[in-house]
């Protein structure tokens, strides 16, 4: 019997900062999201306190200044580089590892000879935290969906990091006490659906008849009805589908109104879209660029524009696609606006292995494969924008806000801890 689990980091932002300022400890931080804008990441200090997730900062601001809150502005790279340390120690006790986001994966349960499965997760735990310094959660079930299940059971401070969700009696007493808006993969939509039926709880999903199911919903509310009985429909994806899209898009740090800087932005944008996109072997079709201002601003003049390209030939060259990106953006600008925030989004993404060159144009597939190659390895191996094309900009003021933005420890030379 395969046995499920899944290792969730707990306070995923605010622990990585703990990890190289200790002086956080028992503190409460929080984490603000792009431009500092809303919350993101708190500790449960900060919880405590009643600052909620998601809360916009200038709302929770009063509260964070009442209890001396330490605020934290996004560090991308520091927790992006953690959670690949997070990953590669898991993937040292088990070959079958899913990445499912920044701070979660399942993986398969190896139990060694005479060791119970909560002992077994417990090790992991201990080990992780120790080499990592990030503290986790795992939930552990005979489906995934159990164990992500489990895996929210484990936060709470009595079950101290570990819930096995396995036995019957077990899922008998807890699956009631769940609402249904926690299963995974239900949404808000579906749960209102649910509701209207007198389907309240995990228990009552899980007791449903599957042929009203099927027919009131789709084969993927069914399988979630096998799941929760204990029957495993989906197995771990140690190999990721390459993306079907690729966006890259942020607000800008204030609000702009020069179309040299637009260009900037979006040559910067397309740079890194392209850069995901070798990064998963794969090239785009097309190309679809938008701008917009800020609509939360009644004040001002409101526009969104958006144009959409299609190649002659499917590309992953960073100098093509930030050629296209710049000239929609002269299509769209108009002068006068202040624009809030612009991005790019790849579409018709295919496998690197499918190329069809042009019949009666000169074929540099080879060469400009190779220039972009040694590009993303210099970036890789010396740092971001080590290497970039000079359309990206030097200074950038366009960007987005990090002004509480602690070092970023791993990733930035210049920003290395020192040790006197």
């Amino acid at each position: 019997m395969s046995i499920f689990a899944l290792a969730d980091a707990n306070n995923f932002y605010v622990s990585c900062e703990r990890v190289f300022n200790p002086s956080l400890n028992s503190r409460p931080v929080v984490v603000l999201s792009n431009n500092d804008g809303c919350i993101v990441s708190r500790s449960q200090e900060a919880k405590a306190i009643g600052i909620k997730m998601g809360e916009p900062y200038h709302r929770a601001k009063p509260l964070c200044d009442a209890h001396q809150v330490t605020i934290l502005s996004s560090n991308y790279a520091l927790y992006g580089d953690m959670s690949q340390r997070v990953m590669t120690c898991l993937s040292k006790f088990t070959s079958d590892v899913e990445i499912y986001s920044i701070d979660e994966a399942f993986f398969k349960l190896e139990c060694p000879h005479g060791q119970d499965l909560s002992a077994a997760a417990q090790h992991i735990r201990d080990s992780i935290g120790r080499w990592t310094g990030i503290p986790i959660s795992i939930g552990i079930g005979p489906t995934k969906t159990l164990a992500k299940l489990s895996s929210a059971i484990a936060k709470q401070p009595t079950y101290k990091g570990i819930f096995n969700l396995c036995d019957q009696t077990v899922q008998a007493d807890i699956l009631p006490t769940i609402p249904i808006e926690s299963v995974w993969g239900i949404g808000s939509r579906w749960a209102a659906r649910l509701h209207l039926l007198g389907i309240e709880t995990a228990a009552d999903l899980r007791a449903a008849n599957i042929n009203l199911i099927r027919q009131a919903f789709n084969v993927v509310l069914e399988r979630t009805v096998h799941e929760l009985r204990g029957s495993p429909c989906l197995d771990i994806e140690t190999v990721q589908p390459p993306r079907k899209t690729i966006i890259y898009s942020r607000s800008f740090g204030r609000l702009v109104t020069q179309k040299a800087e637009l260009l900037e932005a979006v040559s910067s944008y397309g740079a890194r879209a392209a850069q995901k996109l070798r990064q998963q072997n794969s090239r785009a079709g097309g190309l679809q660029v938008f701008l917009k201002t800020n609509r939360f601003r009644s004040d001002l003049v409101q526009y969104r524009g958006t144009q959409v390209c299609s190649f002659t030939s499917a590309t992953s060259d960073t100098r093509q696609i930030v050629r296209a990106a710049r000239h929609m953006i002269e299509a769209i600008y108009q002068s006068g606006l202040q624009y809030h925030k612009c991005g790019v989004m790849l579409l018709d993404i295919s496998s690197e292995a499918i190329y069809q060159p042009l019949l009666f144009q000169p074929d540099h597939h080879e060469e400009n494969k190779a220039l972009m190659a040694v590009v993303d390895q210099l970036n890789h191996q010396f740092g971001k924008r080590t290497l970039f094309f000079a359309s990206e900009g030097m200074k950038q003021s366009w960007k987005l806000r990090c002004a509480m933005r602690s070092p970023r420890y791993t990733t930035a030379w210049n920003e290395l801890p020192t040790v006197r």
